[in-house]
């Protein structure tokens, strides 16, 4: 299978992190399988320019077909077969673009060789979540209140500092500003949220594991890991969940490197969005009631 550039940075963070965060170490034994006999150390790159090189080396070999195939393996996905399906239908999106669709058959994955109707019902598709987005851009939040969240005070000051600094880089058009510190203060946020509700974060079916089945920690938590557990609880409604993981998506270019490899430059209208995201987030955060 050959796969464009585009898809390829999607796999790669799919593998790196969006189905789970695999450290440096991590991502060796994972391209182990995949004919690479690296080891990691003192030089050792990036984990976005690691995992980039590799998969640049796979395209056009079987090996890329073993590779999609470990990552949606459905006994990794044990008690998240929903999650596992949500990755697999995004990533379809983007293997569209290739006239390929990955199918999973209960505990197999497989690939089917697609035609242009496919990437025509996606494109289609795609309309309409432009016009969605449109309409969240325009929603209004006007009760914005971080007290009504209830943290813990200090917290409270610090987000509030964060939120004022986020108007300013807006007002200034600094894009990338806005995008850093709106990710990184919707991870606060439900950190704080976590540690109110920690029965229900630690016992949701999104909770990530180490590798005795136990859940981590939540300082070991990734945004990714507190928006699907949010969602599932019932703090972030669907709206906010899908458009928290594109913010925590754009967030990634926090990394020079990720950046670079993806040609990111964005622009104050991602910038808006992120800071909507969080906006609506806060929102529905200081509506929920156990």
């Amino acid at each position: 299978m050959i796969i464009q550039q585009g898809t390829l940075e999607k796999l790669r963070e799919l593998i790196n992190e969006a189905t789970e965060y695999r450290s440096g170490p991590k991502l060796v034994e994972f391209f182990r399988d995949l004919g690479f006999n690296d080891t990691y150390g003192q030089g050792f790159p990036s984990r976005w320019v690691y995992t980039q090189e590799r998969l640049n080396k796979l395209n056009g070999t079987p090996e890329l077909d073993k590779c999609i195939r470990k990552l949606f393996s459905p006994v990794n996905f044990i008690g998240r077969f929903q999650e596992l399906d949500n990755h697999i239908k995004g990533f379809n999106d983007y293997l569209s673009f290739d006239n390929w669709l990955i199918i999973r058959n209960g505990k197999e994955i497989t690939f089917k060789k697609t035609t242009d109707d496919y990437f025509n019902e996606v494109v289609s598709q795609n309309a309409k979540e432009d016009l969605k987005e449109e309409t969240f851009l325009k929603k209004e939040f006007s009760d914005i209140n971080l007290e009504k969240l209830n943290l813990e005070g200090p917290m409270t000051n610090v987000l509030k500092e964060r939120v004022t600094e986020i108007e300013n880089c807006l007002a200034s058009s600094s894009p990338l500003s806005v995008i850093f510190l709106s990710g990184s203060t919707l991870e606060g946020i439900l950190l704080g949220v976590a540690i109110k509700y920690p029965k229900e974060f630690n016992t949701s079916e999104s909770s990530p594991k180490d590798k005795e089945g136990k859940t981590k920690p939540f300082h070991e938590w990734t945004l990714n890991n507190f928006i699907d557990a949010a969602s599932e609880i019932g703090v972030l409604k669907e709206d906010v969940k899908k458009f928290s993981h594109s913010l925590r998506g754009f967030r990634n270019y926090i990394h020079p490197f990720q950046q670079l490899h993806s040609n990111f430059s964005p622009d104050i209208h991602t910038a808006k969005i992120c800071s909507q995201v969080l906006k609506a987030a806060i929102h529905q955060i200081s509506k929920f009631k156990l």
